[in-house]
């Protein structure tokens, strides 16, 4: 295992799974979230959801092997279902994780979802550790987030959310020495050139030419807020909430959780591109002693 790589992902994963448990928390009065938190905290523990369960699939794929293996990773994913499976899946990646476990092929299984594979926003919720491990080299960071994607989600939609969230995490890393309006002008230029052609890629496009003083509520309702939990209707306006807030990890959960939508895997993403540049240093401390454990 090298220990550079993995200690980097593990930091992106603590900020993927804090996004993640405050966003759970925090779904049901996303309108209020930022006056909650002026109130002070609700204590913990604030339980994570599966985006957070399959962001540890892929650590552990990746310190075991070094990069993603999909037929290890599938077993992996389904493994963790059935010891837990009331994490807040989805219906569709329940189905084809089951399967999988039943000892369907997981090529079978991605491609059958939706006759055709899944779009959901599943693959890039889960991704961003990725991105870290593999932060050096960002041509090996799309094509193995879309190794890590198809697994469960075939099609390119799927595949294409999960490379612009590992691309926006390795680029958080490798600016962090920049301030923050020249690392938005890389990430923002490097997601766009690797992402694939699409409607995600599109909406990225537009995402990147928004003003950061736009409320979070009007940005979601522009490109989507991942209430249609899809790859298109998610991913970009996760891309502008990182880049809104670039330096503030605090702020950047917040903001994205008062757009509404899908709550948990809208902050799950932020805070694992935020952490990528930041560091365990900018997740505030509190926020992480109410997180529930991860089982590292």
């Amino acid at each position: 295992m090298d220990s550079e790589r993995s200690a980097r992902a593990r930091v992106v994963l603590e900020g993927l799974s804090v996004g993640d448990a405050f966003g759970e928390l925090s779904a049901y009065a996303s309108d209020r979230v930022r006056h909650r938190v002026e109130m002070g905290i609700v204590g913990g523990p604030w339980w994570w959801t599966d985006d957070t369960a399959m962001a540890l699939g892929i650590m552990e794929c990746l310190e075991r092997e070094g990069c993603i293996r999909e037929e290890m990773l599938a077993g992996i994913f389904a493994r963790n279902f059935k010891r837990d499976p009331d994490r807040g899946y989805g219906n569709m990646a329940a189905r084809i994780l089951q399967r999988i476990g039943e000892g369907q092929s997981w090529e079978v299984a991605s491609k059958a979802a939706f006759n055709g594979g899944s779009m959901g926003n599943g693959a890039a919720m889960r991704v961003a550790p990725l991105g870290a491990w593999f932060a050096d080299d960002l041509d090996r960071v799309a094509s193995e987030a879309m190794k890590s994607a198809r697994v469960t989600h075939w099609h390119p939609e799927g595949i294409a959310g999960a490379i612009a969230v590992a691309v926006a995490a390795a680029c958080a890393w490798r600016t962090r020495e920049l301030g923050a309006v020249e690392a938005r002008e890389v990430i923002a230029k490097e997601v766009l050139q690797r992402t694939p052609e699409g409607d995600t890629r599109d909406g990225i496009a537009v995402a990147v030419g928004l003003e950061p003083l736009l409320s979070p509520e009007v940005v979601g309702r522009r490109l989507g807020n991942g209430s249609l939990v899809t790859s298109p209707d998610t991913v970009p306006f996760v891309i502008w909430s990182a880049l809104r807030s670039l330096d503030d990890f605090q702020e950047a959960i917040i903001a994205t959780v008062e757009a509404g939508g899908d709550c948990d895997t809208n902050a799950a993403m932020v805070g694992g591109i935020i952490a990528a540049r930041l560091g365990m240093s900018a997740i505030p401390a509190e926020w992480l002693e109410a997180r529930e454990g991860l089982p590292l």
